[in-house]
């Protein structure tokens, strides 16, 4: 993390320079809320960090060009492939509207929760499954579907379907 985010974090966790920051947000008097000298101090340091600017009548107002310049040096990478659809936990949040995005997500997870020796009854396979999703039985058969998991000839266990380039 750069120093300008470090000074950014640190900002927001102080209250006079919250406070200030909300009153150059929304243009409002901050003088019946902080001392003149507090707020000095306050506006001062949001104004190093490039959040406010200050004019020459000494209103403070916020700088949304200081947000975009932090910002700008640490952006925020946008998740791709199968993380996409997945939450923080790395469980899925919704499912893919193209066929091949939905094939990768099920690879993805059919990779991450079965071994290519397993044979596995159904509650095994639920317990599996469970770490990516509540609705286990939609994900067991989405993998079938797709062909990533298949139930054996005897109809009650389940094993992956080994792909062979």
């Amino acid at each position: 993390m750069s120093e300008r985010w470090r000074g950014v974090m640190a900002a927001l966790l102080n209250p006079d320079l919250r406070q200030v920051l909300a009153e150059a947000m929304t243009a409002t008097d901050a003088a019946a809320v902080l001392p003149a000298a507090r707020r000095a101090r306050a506006a001062g340091r949001l104004a190093d960090l490039g959040l406010v600017r200050i004019d020459d009548a000494g209103a403070v107002r916020f700088d949304e060009g200081g947000i975009r310049r932090v910002l700008d040096e640490a952006p925020i990478a946008k998740p791709t492939g199968p993380a996409r659809y997945l939450d923080a936990d790395g469980r899925i949040d919704r499912y893919p509207v193209r066929d091949a995005d939905r094939r990768e997500l099920l690879a993805w997870i059919a990779a991450r929760a079965f071994r290519p020796e397993d044979v596995l009854t159904e509650r095994a396979v639920n317990e599996r499954l469970a770490q990516f999703t509540d609705d286990v039985a939609a994900l067991r058969r989405y993998l079938v579907d797709a062909g990533l998991l298949e139930r054996t000839r005897s109809g009650t266990e389940y094993a992956p379907v080994i792909e062979r380039a």
